[in-house]
């Protein structure tokens, strides 16, 4: 089977992601954990688990967790983490997240840390997070926000639409793998359509050391140009990303969403 444009960008840096800072002790992690307050006999499951890094978090702190993702690099960075770090209750599996291959009401908590904006379908991937949560469970999201008008005040309407539209081209020049960065809003909306009621949603500025965000992805130094020029170049993009220097390097600010939301009981 033909590999997918996810599976080829991210099975080459695999061994990135296993090492990047932002996926691995991003402050986004730890907050994950302490707004979602585990329980030891939970069963999870990490859905685009990357290297594991968000399965591996809870994995001392709940009875057993699934990571699963749909690229094998990735899987095998997961349980080579896994078994550094002692772990025995967690394991790997290969799973498409619109089209999960886990029974109904079979998990506790469903995590999806920095990886939903590759999904091409996000309404399958909130549907499926429900259907194999038992009642009572919760899922857990974090991800890349684009902007919209509580991000950005001063925009008109169409101005905040105009710096979604090209934070979305700033993402997908530097991985073709992406697909779109969802809204809050947006995600609120789908949480509701599929039955979850939402318990909890924030905001938390993640800062992006320039270059090696665009080594992970294997950018050329043509498109790493493009990139820098993008951050410069729009007015109300730079407005929401803030590019600025810090100790001699180039940096700039995402917002990442943290979502909690309930199935039914």
């Amino acid at each position: 089977m033909k590999r997918s444009l996810v599976q080829e960008q991210f099975g080459v840096s695999a061994s990135d992601y296993a090492s990047s800072a932002v996926h691995a002790r991003g402050p986004s992690l730890q907050r994950l954990v302490d707004v979602v307050a585990p329980q030891a006999t939970w069963r999870a499951l990490d859905i685009a688990t990357g290297a594991g890094h968000t399965a591996l978090a809870f994995g001392p702190l709940v009875a057993h967790v699934v990571a699963s993702d749909i690229t094998d690099e990735m899987l095998a960075e997961t349980a080579r983490l896994a078994a550094e770090r002692g772990l025995s209750n967690v394991e790997t599996a290969k799973a498409d997240a619109s089209k999960l291959p886990f029974d109904d009401s079979s998990f506790d908590l469903v995590t999806c840390r920095l990886a939903a904006h590759h999904f091409p379908d996000p309404g399958a991937f909130v549907a499926e997070s429900y259907r194999v949560l038992r009642p009572g469970g919760t899922v857990a999201l974090v991800d890349n926000v684009s902007p919209d008008e509580a991000i950005l005040p001063l925009a008109t309407p169409a101005e905040v639409m105009n710096a979604a539209r090209a934070f979305n081209v700033y993402e997908k020049t530097r991985d073709p793998s992406h697909a779109r960065a969802l809204t809050v809003e947006e995600w609120h909306g789908l949480m509701q359509q599929s039955g979850f009621t939402v318990a909890s949603s924030e905001l938390l500025d993640q800062h992006i050391p320039f270059q090696s965000w665009a080594q992970r992805m294997r950018c050329t130094p043509k498109t790493v140009e493009v990139l820098r020029s993008m951050l410069f170049d729009d007015d109300l993009l730079r407005t929401f990303l803030r590019p600025r220097e810090e100790d001699g390097g180039l940096v700039f600010t995402l917002q990442e969403a943290i979502i909690v939301a309930k199935k039914p009981g």
